[in-house]
């Protein structure tokens, strides 16, 4: 049997197609109207009616959260390394990004769609802040995970402190970096669609905020379902890179 399909694959789509059953025929023999819950069939078909717009408003927020995943990779890495390096940057920086992790980001979208406007830059910078946190407490994390064995072994042969840190540190730290990074790109799917429901004319969340509000429900579930493809095609996406990190089990 190949590896894309072995028992565990099995066990995972006999386990959702019983909760794709259950939830048809609960349905239909509870009598729950469809406007309140519609059954699996109803929502894959208009998923399928409305592929066409629902591929494109995916687009939009696919295109959304890549560049806020970009810009919280390019600031969250040297941030944290400095933060490792810089006892000062340990008692001011990292306490400073800790403080603004606590600020609810859902009250800050109305803000940031003020002040960044209705296009593009808000529901980036909303992805963005959604997966920058993760992306800093992950690096650093993998930065102070790499062993002490390898750490004398690098002193002994009198490695410059940038060969230690591009050669050990950068390679011990890298395990870490992908978890934080599998953490942060649903993160940053949920504040796309976050900045999207606060103000915006394009994305998945206006399409769900469109749609429940003239009363679709099946639209609006098969929006739902387009998010949660679009979270899981973008952290398979980055897991996929996990089968380079050869040394992770080491």
């Amino acid at each position: 049997m190949s590896r894309w399909f072995n028992r565990d694959a099995a066990i995972s789509i006999a386990f959702f197609a019983a909760l794709g059953l259950a939830w048809e025929y609960g349905v239909r023999w509870s009598g729950v109207p469809s406007y309140l819950l519609p059954p699996p069939s109803a929502i894959l078909g208009e998923l399928w009616q409305s592929r066409r717009p629902i591929l494109s408003q995916s687009l939009v927020t696919l295109t959304e959260v890549f560049w806020g995943f970009i810009i919280a990779v390019a600031l969250g890495v040297p941030i944290a390394a400095l933060i490792h390096f810089s006892r000062t940057a340990k008692s001011t920086v990292y306490p400073l990004f800790v403080a603004l992790q606590s600020v609810p980001k859902i009250g800050l979208a109305p803000l940031i769609v003020v002040w960044f406007g209705y296009g593009l830059a808000s529901k980036l910078i909303m992805a963005f802040l959604f997966a920058f946190f993760p992306i800093i407490i992950a690096t650093l994390g993998g930065l102070a995970s790499t062993p002490a064995h390898l750490e004398e072994h690098f002193r002994a042969l009198r490695a410059s402190p940038m060969q230690s840190f591009w050669r050990l540190r950068v390679p011990a730290a890298l395990p870490s970096f992908l978890d934080g990074c599998k953490v942060a790109m649903p993160l940053g799917v949920i504040g796309a669609v976050v900045g999207e429901f606060v103000g915006s004319n394009d994305g998945l969340g206006n399409l769900i905020l469109t749609a429940s509000g003239s009363g679709h429900t099946t639209l609006t579930f098969a929006a739902l379902i387009a998010v949660t493809l679009l979270s899981l095609l973008l952290f398979y996406g980055v897991a996929y890179w996990e089968r380079f990190i050869w040394w992770r089990a080491a």
